[in-house]
């Protein structure tokens, strides 16, 4: 078994009811048992349901949904023929996927021409004059760090006070030394896997959920535990029902504009959570890097500020300037207690002993702008989401999509499995999209998706909802086939 495919093992149980909540009802309004099989084998595909997890009993399942129970066997009996299903006697039934699903395949993207229309990188351009601003101001502060060896393994102290400034303002109080500097998002969330977890431990994570986020998680040997993000959002009862059942050693979350679906948590869900993790003692680990990408609601405050007294205290907060600013710039930021901080030193000292003072000057600057480069980078989100809401309105009006209030994604439904070959296909007529089995826990799943940002100029989504269009209907392609992305943003 590969690593990729190490995730987690079946040792939960659906109940009846958890199981009916997730089903959706065939249009007649009662189940028979080829429809009760096509409900589980879409709630498994979508996210909704784990793989290698235990459905309810036949008889259990039959008196919550007020059918026969023959009718359950044989909805039971077609998943298991169809391969999504098998059982052990005296053991249960458990999901599954047919024998040759994989996850999606990964290589090299590289394309000289620039002719392939880019829609997998979560991430826009930098705000050139601002930018430009911020790195005249470094260069005036630079001298005054030359003189010293160099190295900030916690970061430079303007840059941890600003941050906590920040994290004060916003509804936090927060003092500097509970800030450590990253290089990014991904090596502050790294660090938290490595110190919190290790090889075996079970980690929660929503499903679907950030393709590097996972990916750092099965690097690092932890059993993935997922609870879905659905249409509607999170259900707190499910994930407070994992919670119980499988007592994770730490929970990663998404929080504020989930990617990729776009939600926003709730505050009175935020307080359930934190108070269920505080009751299992799990860490709770929270993305905060879209946080400022609210595009039609107010930024919500930090998630730590919604968990009452002493449910804050395993509660680890990541953010980073990449998408309020640029990703080029490569830093990030823990919030944590204090002696967590200096835990999280400890482990990134052996990494890469410390971040670039000059990059780090520059986001002391641009920190002190955001109050102007948040509102022009807001707008202009805004008009990119219109246009490729309006691109593919016209060109693929069968797919669906609920516009989310912030982040920089569309989580597309194209109304039936076939997202990893499109993406295929796109790459032949010149587009790069990604389907949403990158994005799922479990390989095979969430093939009827596809997570497009709205982070390019807005010139560009008529020709890329074109393209994606021809590679839909099965027109000949007219580029060159490189091989499929090997990372996303």
């Amino acid at each position: 078994m590969t690593v990729a495919r190490v995730v987690h093992t079946a040792d939960r149980t659906l109940t009846g009811r958890q199981l009916a909540s997730l089903l959706t009802p065939p249009a007649e309004g009662r189940f028979g048992y080829r429809e009760l099989a096509r409900a589980v084998r879409e709630a498994l595909l979508d996210g909704r349901v784990a793989l290698r997890l235990r459905l309810p009993a036949e008889r259990e399942l039959a008196t919550v949904l007020a059918v026969s129970r023959t009718t359950v066997t044989g909805a039971y009996d077609l998943l298991r023929e169809s391969g999504y299903a098998h059982s052990r006697r005296g053991a249960g039934t458990w999901t599954a996927l047919p024998e040759g699903q994989a996850p999606t395949p990964l290589g090299a993207f590289h394309d000289a021409t620039g002719a392939t229309i880019d829609l997998a990188l979560a991430a826009p351009e930098a705000p050139a004059s601002e930018l430009s601003a911020a790195l005249a101001s470094a260069a005036a502060e630079l001298p005054r760090y030359a003189g010293t060896q160099g190295y900030h393994p916690y970061g430079l102290p303007a840059l941890r006070a600003a941050v906590a400034a920040r994290y004060t303002a916003r509804g936090l109080p927060t003092l500097p030394e509970q800030i450590l500097v990253t290089t990014g998002a991904q090596q502050a969330l790294s660090l938290a896997l490595t110190l919190l977890g290790r090889a075996g431990d079970r980690v929660l994570a929503e499903n679907p959920s950030y393709t590097n986020a996972l990916d750092a998680m099965r690097g690092r040997m932890l059993r993935i535990t997922p609870v879905p993000v659905t249409e509607s959002g999170w259900d707190t009862g499910l994930v407070d029902a994992a919670l119980r059942q499988t007592a994770p050693r730490l929970a990663y979350l998404i929080p504020d504009f989930h990617n990729p679906t776009g939600h926003l948590m709730p505050q009175e869900q935020r307080r359930d959570l934190a108070r269920s993790a505080r009751a299992t003692g799990t860490w709770l680990v929270v993305d905060e890097t879209l946080t400022d990408i609210a595009l039609d609601v107010p930024a919500p405050p930090p998630f730590a500020a919604a968990a009452a007294g002493g449910d804050s205290e395993q509660i680890v907060s990541v953010g980073s300037l990449s998408k309020s600013c640029w990703g080029g710039l490569r830093v990030g930021w823990v919030r944590a207690a204090s002696r967590v901080v200096t835990e999280l030193a400890r482990v990134r000292i052996t990494a890469d002993l410390s971040g670039s003072v000059l990059d780090q000057l520059v986001a002391v600057a641009l920190m002190d702008r955001l109050d102007v480069i948040l509102p022009q980078r807001l707008a202009e989100l805004r008009l990119r989401r219109d246009a490729l809401a309006s691109a593919l309105a016209r060109h693929v009006p069968e797919w669906r999509w609920t516009v989310p209030p912030g982040g920089m994604c569309l989580w597309i439904d194209l109304g039936r499995p076939g997202a990893s070959n499109l993406a295929a296909r796109g790459l032949r007529h010149g587009v790069r999209v990604e389907g949403g089995a990158r994005f799922g826990v479990d390989p095979g799943t969430h093939e009827h998706r596809l997570r497009i940002p709205f982070t390019l100029p807005e010139d560009v989504y008529e020709p890329a909802a074109e393209r994606l269009a021809a590679a839909l209907a099965g027109a000949p392609g007219r580029f060159a086939d490189p091989a499929l992305p090997d990372w996303v943003a």
